[in-house]
């Protein structure tokens, strides 16, 4: 880490503070409030919990900003999971005795569609002595800093690696304290992170060629639960994208018979009926069954295009390998798995920007 650049931008925010009380003043109070809110879900009253204490403890993170309709979201959530499970593996996230890695590593495991932007989020709150929060600005920020080895993707962010950065965000807090700031802790970083290290050149730089660098891995060539990881999260920011874009989408469909696809996006035009685009992520398996899901998935008739999913070494296998069948390779477009991610990351700042307008209020 850079340790003259971090001192100079901690020195700097505490001066911004000190000029401006009032904004230490309301931060604070923020900061003692959200904090407050979480740690008063005991693990008894997290098993408690019904559907709408769920939507109100989502709803309130920061990492829910990208979404205008929260309650679909939740309600997605306990689609996947089942409340009963939900509710019973974030008590053992935020209250287990276990340690924090085994604990991250545990959730993420068992339980879908909560990342780490929410995890962390919610560990911060209720541990802000210990626990980051981990997201897009607190990428920009540590790596402004000159932290190396920065997970650039969810998958790539386990328990060990989240363990690792809350050590490095804590060496953060004490160089707050020593420069007067006694009571920083892990959440008061978040805070000096997005006052002081998203400067323009920073966001500028995270889509450049040089974050890209997992995908020289091929992905077939990961462990069992790297390769699963990828696999999901592919699959679900596909999906999201899809309900970015405004169109109905969905992971896990059987679109004909014999082939249940990974993700959809579908539309309805008018009275005219449905188009259907059928997304395969493809990490390890085989080629030969992709091709044949998506071969299958076409004798529906609204499917009107279907897309493999993966890295550049597995891509030109599939596009080789379809080249022999003819009522497939029409149809068949393919897309780097990178690509997807980053197209995630780019529209979620722009859902974040929009709904942070609140054109469309919402109950939380």
């Amino acid at each position: 880490m850079n340790q003259d650049r971090l001192r100079k931008h901690v020195a700097d925010y505490l001066a911004h503070l000190k000029a401006t009380p009032e904004k230490f003043a309301t931060e604070l109070q923020e900061r003692t409030d959200r904090s407050a809110y979480y740690r008063s879900w005991s693990a008894a009253k997290l098993a408690k919990m019904s559907k709408d204490d769920l939507t109100e403890y989502f709803s309130k993170l920061w990492a829910m900003r990208i979404w205008g309709n929260k309650q679909y979201v939740v309600d997605q959530l306990i689609a996947d999971n089942t409340l009963p499970s939900l509710v019973e593996h974030l008590a053992e996230l935020v209250w287990s005795s276990a340690s924090l890695e085994k604990r991250w590593d545990h959730f993420r495991k068992h339980v879908k569609g909560v990342g780490p932007a929410m995890m962390s989020e919610i560990l911060c709150h209720v541990h802000p002595d210990t626990c980051m929060l981990w997201n897009r600005r607190a990428y920009v920020g540590l790596n402004y800093l000159g932290v190396a080895d920065l997970p650039r993707h969810n998958y790539q962010l386990t328990g060990k690696v989240y363990a690792h950065l809350c050590s490095v965000t804590e060496s953060i807090a004490q160089d707050m304290r020593a420069l007067d700031a006694k009571q920083a802790n892990l959440l008061t970083v978040d805070y000096f992170i997005w006052e002081e290290l998203q400067v323009e050149e920073n966001l500028s730089q995270i889509h450049k060629p040089k974050v890209a660098a997992p995908a020289a891995v091929p992905v077939e060539k990961v462990d069992a639960v790297t390769s699963a990881f990828i696999h999901d999260e592919v699959r679900d920011k596909i999906v999201d994208i899809g309900r970015w874009l405004g169109l109905q989408a969905d992971k896990e469909k059987k679109v004909a018979d014999g082939a249940k696809v990974d993700a959809i996006w579908e539309v309805t035009i008018g009275n005219m009926g449905r188009v259907i685009y059928v997304f395969e992520v493809q990490t390890k398996g085989s080629v030969d069954s992709l091709l044949m899901n998506l071969l299958k998935s076409l004798n529906n008739p609204a499917v009107q295009g279907v897309v493999a999913v993966s890295d550049a070494a597995q891509i030109t296998k599939i596009r080789t390998e379809a080249a022999g069948l003819p009522n497939l390779k029409d149809k068949l477009k393919c897309w780097d798995y990178i690509q997807v991610l980053e197209v995630h990351e780019a529209l979620e700042s722009v859902n974040e920007a929009i709904n942070s307008l609140d054109l469309v209020p919402q109950a939380f």
